[in-house]
């Protein structure tokens, strides 16, 4: 018997037994397909987009809320969803949550207009707020012995990375294959295996710190101000800043998210309990996956475009085009972690990761419209997938080691709510910067169709180097934030926190 299996069985064996650790292994599975579902999501539909937008007849200012729908209503609800966790039991969310999930799906699918599409896509992503913490939830409380759970939580972080990159390969072969409106239907297979999947491998129980009610005045501000400052965003895509559907947003958005703040810390069932966020080692955990999600979603959404309309890939190609990427993640979660974490530390890392995100970026940067995909977008697609596969994994890992067991929902809902939403703003503003640097371009020459390739690829590279200024002025943040010894492996004597299962 290996190490870990004694050390495991050890853990096991101390206090009541947990019915859940024999099928730790199949749990795992279970989850993993649940997190692959929810963040596929997240990318599946851009590059169906076009023919959506063809079939629906929805203009092309219209289009981005297809994506951004979606993933503000995740990132807005999950700390909401981390809550209803704690309440009814992760297993019962699970179920309910990916039945939702899947029913919403369809009725994407089969949307008659673009409202009805936004519509599926805003349930969707509040189903999967629910669906998130509830399997990050397992993680917490299955894996007890600290080489099998940073293990675990490799998989569970390049499942989560790995399906925004699949979500475009699904994606293309779907769209060019059957349909775009495959994409969602494609959902019902994915979670009618998980739902079967936690119904025969998991028990539900609620936990003792459950909380009497939830917070919904901190749930509005929170919701209402994250999607205020998205919007005020998007809004600046003509490079004016003075208007008052961009200044107006803004402002508003600071008014809620500090009423938000205020509310938090004067409730007594919190939804975001501060002092989560600002124990050293968490917060900047969850602070290198809100600035990798800026740069992570731009960087999904730009290179499509660059691949489809500067190298003409189909959408399969293009797809097809995004396995490097995913091979990094499944590399820098899965494999680096277990063998550099005890020798190096978390704090190493995690900032060695976004350093290499940002090479990735600023290689990508200097794609010109002669560019090829092998010499210019294969390796810094390989290199920055390696390090959004390290933070995720790690930072997810230690911005869970530790917490009460009556903020375990709220701590594993609010790592996937800072990667949303800074994937929303990131997506809101990178690509407004970019909108402005092809009007900067084009201004005072004569429109031909070099020009507009030219302005796009100038478009695409703005969004990859200040994606690349991101992580990089991330790594540094971050690496002088982390404790010394901070540790993404759970005190074996404790075992991991508990959480809701």
């Amino acid at each position: 018997m290996s190490e870990s299996a004694d050390t495991g069985s050890k853990v096991a064996a101390e206090g009541p037994p947990d019915p859940h650790y024999a099928n730790r292994w199949r749990i795992l599975a279970v989850i993993g397909v649940a997190q692959l579902t929810i963040f596929l999501d997240t990318t599946v539909v851009n590059i169906a987009l076009p023919s959506a937008q063809a079939d629906l007849g929805f203009g092309d200012g219209d289009r981005q809320w297809v994506v951004t729908a979606y993933a503000l209503a995740f990132g807005s609800l999950l700390l909401l969803g981390g809550r209803v966790v704690d309440l009814v039991g992760a297993k019962r969310s699970l179920m309910i949550s990916i039945i939702g999930f899947g029913v919403t799906s369809v009725l994407g699918g089969a949307a008659n207009g673009f409202a009805m599409l936004v519509t599926a896509r805003a349930l969707q992503g509040a189903f999967a707020a629910l669906v998130a913490p509830a399997a990050l939830s397992f993680l917490l409380t299955v894996f007890k012995d600290p080489k099998e759970r940073v293990k675990a939580f490799g998989v569970y972080g390049a499942l989560g990375s790995g399906g925004l990159a699949l979500g475009l390969v699904l994606g293309g072969a779907l769209t060019d294959w059957l349909d775009w409106r495959w994409c969602l239907y494609v959902n019902v297979f994915f979670t009618a295996a998980v739902f079967v999947g936690a119904l025969v491998t998991m028990r539900n129980r609620q936990s003792d710190h459950r909380p009497d009610k939830l917070d919904l005045p901190g749930t509005v501000t929170a919701s209402v101000g994250l999607f205020c400052l998205a919007y005020g965003l998007s809004n600046a895509d003509d490079g004016k800043w003075g208007g008052a559907d961009v200044w107006g947003f803004l402002l508003a958005s600071g008014v809620l998210l500090v009423a938000f703040v205020l509310f938090e810390l004067r409730s007594r069932t919190p939804l975001l309990p501060i002092r989560i966020v600002l124990h050293r080692n968490r917060g900047s955990a969850y602070l290198a996956m809100f600035l990798l999600g800026i740069g992570l979603f731009v960087q999904f959404l730009f290179l499509t475009y660059y691949l489809q309309l500067i190298l003409d890939f189909s959408a399969i190609q293009s797809g097809l085009a995004f396995l490097p990427m995913i091979v990094g993640i499944a590399i820098g979660a899965t494999t680096i972690p277990p063998v550099l974490e005890p020798k190096l530390g978390t704090r190493v890392l995690v900032p060695a990761g976004l350093v290499l995100a940002a090479v990735g970026s600023f290689w990508l940067a200097r794609l010109t419209t002669e560019s090829s995909y092998a010499g210019g977008v294969l390796a810094p697609s390989l290199i920055a997938g390696v390090g959004f596969g390290l933070v995720v994994s790690l930072g997810a890992a230690v911005a869970t080691v530790g917490v009460e067991p009556q903020d375990a929902g709220a701590a594993s809902a609010l790592v996937n709510t800072v990667q949303q939403v800074g994937g929303s703003i990131g997506t809101a503003l990178l690509s407004t910067l970019a909108i402005t640097a092809a009007n900067t371009f084009v201004e005072g020459k004569s429109p031909t169709p070099h020009l507009a390739a030219e302005a796009a690829v100038e478009s695409y590279t703005t969004a990859f180097f200040w994606g690349a200024v991101v992580f990089l002025g991330g790594a540094v943040v971050c690496g002088l934030l982390f404790d010394r010894h901070v540790t993404a492996q759970a005190d074996p004597e404790v075992g991991a926190p508990a959480a809701v299962v």
